[in-house]
């Protein structure tokens, strides 16, 4: 879940960057709607999709050995209940419940103020006359407007063509996505901007489309500062005075050439590629490759001498046995030893659900340290990579002997794991 939260805001907090910078100065806003939210679409669904890079497998030029599973009982790893974190998810669940229950009220308070005044139907629209001075807004296809402006013909023809093009455009309906995910991920402040960003380009449509149907520009900013001071207090819709800014203003005489709105279009598309790659690819240290992989040797060598052999040798381990005088490797303090280490160090992953036994081979190399870690069985969510990174940074083992000499040992261990 973290790790998803981390990829999810990174690539939002990116991409937001991007349209700041580059795409919302621009007179592109059809491609700039598409852009926002396809930038919520992707932010969200990149944390999920994994690509495995290519490698080239190479054929090993290993002294083959044989590999024998010891007989050591599995050391048993119980997970006890992490408390905090059931603290928190029902602090997440009791503040995610109250934003549910306020984006439920508004949509109720909404659909009780159309039930309740008369409705008239204007174009592909529905008019909700209602008694409060209030600023036209558009909720889906219902456009609220004050009654007695209506009836005494003082809404202005402008304002009209704008609230349409909210429906016409179903800008409603992007509202609606960027409030859910604002109520599902209220700690997340990116969607906040988000929002503010989607209902300016919504502006920005609707203004376009005024000025293109009406062509008179200093009387249409001039009536939305008129306008600018008069109330809506609904957060669902879209409302004529949203941000009545410097923006807004310089948009409606602004020009983008056909040629500056593709290079800038273009030039966004290396970032995105870019992103989804450093996102979605997981490198060779993210996965923790449990093989090495070595070029095979060519060259011809001399015949190594006996000393040389026994030192390149790997033997074969059964544990608590000597056999031919070959004693096996033993972890300082010995399994018991091995068994605390175990169960103090090893974090059972969040998504393992249940029991088993992992079991991982290793070489006890000449100097106690472990090599060719590799795992032999796998139960899957996360275990084999802590398993891993267990044996990876354990404690020098000290090495079997063969005849009192130390020498190079193939060992398996098994740990059990019990989620509780």
């Amino acid at each position: 879940m973290i790790g998803f939260l981390i990829k999810s805001s990174l690539c939002l907090a990116i991409l937001l960057g991007v349209y700041i910078l580059f795409l919302e100065k621009e007179k592109m806003n059809v491609f700039n709607r598409v852009y926002l939210l396809a930038s919520l679409a992707v932010s969200f669904a990149i944390p999920f999709i994994q690509f495995e890079p290519i490698h080239e497998e190479l054929q090993q030029n290993l002294i083959p050995y044989a590999v024998q599973t010891i007989k050591a009982q599995a050391i048993s790893i119980e997970q006890q209940s992490d408390y905090s974190v059931w603290i928190l998810w029902i602090l997440y669940g009791t503040i995610t419940s109250l934003f549910i229950f306020r984006f439920i009220k508004n949509l109720l308070s909404i659909t009780k103020k159309i039930q309740s005044n008369p409705k008239k139907k204007f174009e592909i629209s529905t008019l909700v006359l209602v008694k409060e001075k209030i600023v036209p807004h558009t909720f889906l296809n219902y456009i609220f407007i004050n009654k007695e402006d209506y009836e005494n013909r003082n809404v202005e023809e402008e304002l009209y063509t704008h609230e349409l093009t909210h429906v016409r455009q179903k800008h409603t309906i992007d509202v609606l996505v960027i409030e859910i995910l604002k109520t599902l991920f209220w700690f997340n402040p990116i969607l906040i901007f988000y929002k503010k960003a989607i209902q300016l380009n919504h502006e920005f449509l609707a203004d376009a489309k005024v000025v293109k149907s009406y062509n008179n520009v200093p009387f249409y900013q001039n009536l939305l500062l008129e306008k600018a001071s008069w109330n809506s207090n609904s957060y669902l819709a879209s409302n004529l005075n949203f941000l009545v800014t410097k923006k807004r203003l310089i948009m409606m005489t602004k020009t983008t050439s056909k040629s500056r709105a593709l290079l800038t279009k273009l030039s966004v598309l290396p970032i995105l590629a870019g992103l989804i790659s450093f996102s979605c690819f997981e490198t060779d240290n993210q996965k923790e490759v449990t093989e090495v992989v070595a070029k095979k040797q060519i060259i011809k060598a001399e015949e190594p001498t006996m000393g040389e052999q026994e030192t390149q040798k790997v033997y074969e381990a059964s544990p608590g046995k000597s056999d031919d005088g070959l004693s096996v490797p033993k972890f300082p303090g010995g399994l018991q030893a091995f068994s605390k280490y175990v169960k103090k160090e090893y974090k059972i992953p969040s998504g393992f659900k249940g029991k088993g036994n992992l079991i991982a081979s290793f070489i006890v190399e000449t100097d106690g340290s472990l090599s060719d870690i590799k795992i032999v069985k796998d139960l899957g969510k996360g275990t084999a990579e802590e398993f891993l990174r267990l044996l990876k940074t354990s404690p020098k083992w000290q090495p079997g002997t063969l005849n009192g000499k130390a020498v190079r040992v193939k060992y398996n261990v098994p740990i059990h794991l019990n989620e509780v």
